[in-house]
């Protein structure tokens, strides 16, 4: 079972288990996971672009987006990180003020990190890494 999903214009890190309870433990917003994501986008960030994107509170798919945390990268780059995963969450974000995402990128899962994986590429995670997404569980 994939935990989560990429949109076809979006890349990065996917997660894979054959546990699908867990899968439902992962993406749930109210279990707070964390998702990491590069963005490059086709305007200048700004700070009040950014501050907007953090507030929550867009309506997406008819729910509200929750409150997430931005920060720059560079002059038309920017890093989110969600705890919600709607649909083209993002892409629908930025688009609400005009933004188009030209690149997104997951590179982070809670604490696994997409690191030097090249898209294609995979391996196991570590121990550590397992006892980190879901403290407590070993039936992965």
């Amino acid at each position: 079972f994939p935990i989560g999903r990429l949109d076809k214009d979006s890349e990065g890190l996917i997660l894979l288990t054959s546990n699908g309870d867990i899968v439902n433990e992962i993406l749930r917003a109210e279990n707070r996971h964390e998702k990491e994501y590069l963005c490059a986008v086709n305007h200048a960030v700004t700070d009040d672009f950014l501050r907007k994107m953090a507030r929550g509170g867009l309506w997406i798919h008819g729910q509200p987006t929750l409150p997430c945390r931005t920060s720059r990268l560079g002059k038309f780059g920017f890093r989110i990180v969600l705890t919600q995963g709607l649909n083209r969450q993002i892409r629908l974000m930025a688009a609400q003020f005009d933004y188009r995402i030209k690149q997104l990128v997951r590179v982070r899962i809670d604490n696994v990190k997409l690191g030097k994986l090249k898209p294609g590429q995979w391996r196991n995670l570590t121990d550590v890494e397992l006892r980190g997404l879901i403290p407590g569980r070993t039936d992965w």
